[in-house]
């Protein structure tokens, strides 16, 4: 198979860092759907034994958004036969979840341009079955990407394989060379755009889709907004801008975020930049709240929280923190304010996440909902309240 196929130079493929979203003209998004598709690789998404769970973030994640791939499928032997939408969010999206890599493969005349690893284990490394799967996948033409810090391009036989078969690895969380980094110079202060960092009280809790879905909105109002990759899943789907902080040495964690920050500015000239959070301020395991903080000097904070979740992820003896003490937290560290709380409504019912959205406003006085299942506007107010200069003016008709 060739592997340029679909991924031409428009995508932009190298074989480390971020992965903007295809570069297409303003003419060529406004055609049909099936004309735009074409021009986007193909990816399906290993999350073996992990999808819709906390682990399989990262295919939850393309499933629910990605400009840079058009996934056609999620391999989970469990859920072999179910609609990945309705798994994640009980409504259809028409991306199948299969069995293995061969059904994948067999689903369509031409494989997929591109096998991407869905997963983000705590160890952050392939177990020796997720090995041979790449190994497969390489081995009938596909592309590879990956979000683990074990990098897959630096893997003698991984590598050595993809040159025979004249396909391209891409580590995502690979950071520039250290010759390249900078470090913080106080310059994210002369960006004109109204800042909001979305950070959250655990890791895995939905930040990267509240700020998604926000930054949808935002435009859709005609409010220009960019969001700000900060992982590795922001990235793959597509964010024209960001950093995958965690796998940058300390030192120039606020710089390298500065730095994707300012180019959004100069390159885009936005109204609002969004800056998807990582981990929480309060979580021991986790620096990258702190540098995010710091790096983007933030004029707001939305803070992410799951009421039913009883203890940290993958962290069983560590108790969940209340909203109001990252809060606090939040704003003792950084010259910010926290605008409001969306929610993970894992583990909820319905009733039972309305009584959390109206407890934690009435205790905590700011505005709480819900990105995935309560009206957008909820969303839009949040920031619209706080920085009512956002709102469209209204217009007057001629007399």
């Amino acid at each position: 198979m060739d592997s340029n196929k679909s991924e031409d130079p428009t995508t932009q493929l190298s074989t480390m860092g971020p992965q903007p979203p295809p570069r297409t003209s303003a003419s060529r998004w406004s055609r049909t759907r099936k004309a735009v598709t074409r021009a986007v690789p193909t990816a399906i998404v290993y999350c073996e034994g992990n999808f819709g769970q906390i682990d399989g973030k990262t295919a939850n994640g393309l499933v629910r958004h990605s400009q840079a791939y058009r996934i056609v499928s999620v391999i989970d032997s469990r859920l072999a036969g179910c609609d990945s939408g309705q798994v994640l969010d009980t409504e259809s999206n028409g991306i199948p979840i299969v069995e293995d890599l061969e059904a994948a493969v067999a689903r369509d005349v031409q494989a997929p341009d591109t096998m991407i690893y869905g997963m983000a284990p705590s160890t952050e490394k392939m177990s020796p079955a997720d090995r041979q799967v790449v190994l497969k996948a390489i081995a009938l033409g596909m592309n590879v990407v990956s979000g683990l810090h074990e990098y897959l391009g630096d893997d003698p036989e991984i590598s050595a394989c993809a040159a025979s078969a004249n396909v391209t690895i891409r580590d995502i969380r690979k950071p520039r060379p250290i010759k390249d980094m900078r470090l913080f110079d106080g310059s994210v202060s002369e960006v004109n755009a109204i800042r909001i960092a979305v950070l959250g009280t655990d890791c895995a809790i939905g930040k990267r889709t509240t700020a998604t879905v926000l930054a949808k909105a935002l435009n859709a109002l005609g409010i220009k907004t960019v969001l700000v990759g900060t992982g590795q899943t922001g990235l793959m789907q597509g964010a024209q801008y960001g950093v995958a902080l965690d796998a940058v040495p300390p030192q120039f964690c606020c710089g390298e975020l500065e730095r994707v920050i300012v180019a959004a500015s100069r390159g885009d000239d936005p109204d609002v930049i969004l800056i998807e959070g990582q981990g929480a301020l309060s979580h021991p395991a986790f620096c990258t709240s702190a540098f995010i903080l710091r790096g983007s000097q933030p004029h707001a904070v939305i803070l992410q929280h799951a009421p039913k979740r009883a203890h940290r992820c993958d962290f069983p003896d560590m108790r969940m923190p209340e909203p109001k003490s990252e809060m606090t937290l939040i704003e003792a560290f950084s010259d910010t304010r926290v605008i409001g709380i969306t929610i993970n409504h894992e583990s909820m019912t319905d009733a039972e996440l309305g009584d959390a959205i109206d407890s934690l406003s009435r205790d905590l006085g700011v505005p709480v909902t819900d990105a995935l299942s309560r009206p957008e506007m909820h969303l839009l107010d949040m920031v619209l309240d706080a920085f009512p200069q956002l709102r469209p003016m209204p217009v007057v008709a001629a007399e």
